[in-house]
């Protein structure tokens, strides 16, 4: 089974390089990446170019242009141009270690998603591995255990890599668990549900809209802690002037029970490929 792993980004090449060397790593080579970039400029276009033939894998950016933050936009965009069966979406900053693919793989069940957790990084210590060019997926468990000692990460439990078995599927987890940043589902119920809603627009709250759609049509969400935890770049917080709105969008797919997107994927124009950035190269 392929896998397609869509990689959000905006203007942030360094952290965007991080993650693909994470992704030259994995374990699992039956994979596809697919950049979906929300309008960066030719910086990033530069890194991807740079690296391209270098993950082992293929990669492809699909790309639109900046009018504000759009990321159920171009994450239906991606959704549109991928290959595989089952998709991992994984955000620009949040690093994957060796064996992220394969733990996703394992846990691909019908019926369900996974949803994910993270490590966070310091402000301090994302600006060195930044500037270091640090390869956080080579790091061994003891510069882990080093780094918790000194505030460069907040916790070491996403690191841990347990079976569970049945615990990962235990009816206390809802639609709440899923966070963007590192989650993964079913091309097929992507497509009953009409993908990410463009309704939400600015930061916030898409992902819980697709996990309350996904749950109205029966799927079900399942724990992917402690086998693919990612380690999350620190950036400054978004802003959230658009939150208000965002929770009203939510709040109305919850009461209506709704399953389809109000502006999904079939609602959008020129899904056939990706649009091409300004002064681009070919990729």
């Amino acid at each position: 089974m392929l896998i397609s792993v869509v990689i959000s980004t905006y203007n942030r090449p360094d952290a965007l390089t991080a993650v693909l060397n994470g992704m030259r790593r994995q374990t699992d080579r039956n994979f596809e990446i697919l950049i979906a970039d929300d309008g960066s400029d030719e910086a990033t276009g530069e890194t991807i170019h740079r690296l391209q033939g270098r993950i082992g894998v293929p990669m492809r950016r699909i790309w639109h242009p900046d009018r504000g933050y759009r990321l159920a936009a171009i994450r239906n965009r991606a959704l549109a141009a991928a290959r595989g069966d089952y998709l991992v979406f994984l955000d620009g900053d949040c690093v994957p270690r060796p064996g992220f693919v394969a733990a996703h793989r394992r846990l691909a069940e019908p019926g369900r998603y996974v949803f994910g957790n993270r490590i966070l990084l310091s402000r301090e210590f994302t600006h060195k591995v930044l500037q270091d060019r640090i390869d956080l997926s080579a790091l061994n468990a003891l510069s882990f255990a080093a780094g918790r000692m000194k505030g460069s990460i907040n916790r070491l439990a996403p690191l841990l890599s347990l079976p569970l078995g049945a615990w990962r599927k235990r009816p206390g987890h809802d639609w709440k668990r899923l966070r963007g940043c590192n989650f993964a589902v079913w091309r097929d119920d992507l497509m009953k549900i009409d993908g990410f809603d463009t309704a939400y627009v600015g930061w916030g709250l898409e992902d819980s809209d697709l996990a309350v759609r996904l749950a109205n049509i029966g799927v079900r969400p399942k724990d992917g802690r402690f086998a693919t935890g990612v380690l999350h770049l620190w950036h400054p917080e978004a802003k959230r002037d658009t939150m208000g709105g965002n929770l009203t969008q939510l709040q109305k797919t919850i009461d209506s029970r709704a399953t389809r997107a109000t502006r999904g994927l079939s609602t959008m124009s020129r899904l056939q490929g990706p649009q091409t950035p300004p002064n681009a190269r070919q990729e």
